[in-house]
């Protein structure tokens, strides 16, 4: 056996892995990239459901648009106030919540209200069904009704009920993705305090309106003349409600001849009483 071959291989390899070595250390630290810590901790203020709605394509990202400046800190529409409060604890700041938001549904075309076109019964998706002859219902600016906010919703807010969209808004984050997906833009992120609502966006004239949909807004204008708060205006041929003007007091959903506009929690609390109490 050649032991002097075999040390000199082992050697060779022994300088080589020495070469190695240096080289790689002095790449590590030629090529380092200093991470911030403060990333990490925003990230893991974030609720984690990636859902774009901060727009960017996730939490990660987010967090380190955020300590970079490149976005405000209270931009995570589904972490709401408490990520907001998180957040600014990480960086050491203070950061003021954004003004929550929700998703609404702004039709009443249920089976039955808005009228058909055809029966449809292909893929079940909106999209999908909005591209043959303009989708199954007459009525242009209806929801279709076949689930494809419900599907993309990462909260589970959304379901599918007699032929269109319900929003539980309590489950809801307000993120927006199911607005964006909608074809029809029948879904808008409104603020949480937007009690009263138009459900109807129907820019058509009031007969063509009314030939389609039962519910449809037909511009009347007797909303516009009741509401003593300048809150209402019909524009583009329907109504539109500035929530922060909007006094909450429900008198243009009693003056509403298509009960287009509708009441929600607490302002339906507050109608029902003053009914009750003008009754006695």
């Amino acid at each position: 056996m050649n032991w002097i071959a075999i040390l000199l291989a082992l050697g060779v390899m022994a300088l080589l892995g020495l070469v190695f070595g240096i080289v790689l250390s002095f790449a590590a630290k030629k090529f380092q990239v200093d991470v911030d810590e403060r990333v990490a901790n925003v990230r893991a203020a974030l609720p984690g459901a990636n859902c774009g709605a901060c727009g960017y394509v996730g939490c990660d990202a987010f967090a380190e648009a955020v300590v970079a400046g490149k976005t405000p800190p209270n931009g995570c529409r589904a972490g709401g106030a408490g990520a907001a409060a998180a957040i600014g604890e990480a960086l050491g700041i203070e950061v003021t919540p954004a003004a929550p938001m929700v998703a609404c549904v702004i039709c009443q075309g249920t089976a039955g209200v808005a009228k058909d076109r055809y029966k449809y019964d292909g893929y079940r998706s909106c999209r999908v069904a909005a591209s043959l002859s303009g989708g199954p219902k007459e009525c242009r600016f209806a929801c279709i009704g076949l689930g494809d906010c419900a599907y993309n919703c990462k909260f589970g807010a959304i379901t599918m009920r007699d032929g269109i969209a319900y929003i539980d808004k309590n489950i809801c984050a307000g993120c927006g993705t199911c607005a964006g997906i909608c074809p029809r833009r029948v879904i808008e992120l409104k603020p949480l305090n937007a009690q009263v609502l138009v459900r109807c966006r129907n820019s058509d004239v009031a007969r063509e309106a009314r030939s389609v949909c039962t519910r449809a807004c037909i511009g009347c204008g007797r909303c516009v003349k009741e509401c003593a708060y300048d809150a209402i205006h019909v524009e583009d041929g329907f109504a539109r409600i500035d929530s922060a003007k909007c006094a909450r007091c429900g008198k243009c959903v009693t003056v509403c001849p298509c009960k287009c506009i509708t009441l929600a929690g607490a302002a339906q609390d507050l109608l029902e009483s003053a009914r009750n109490n003008a009754a006695v």
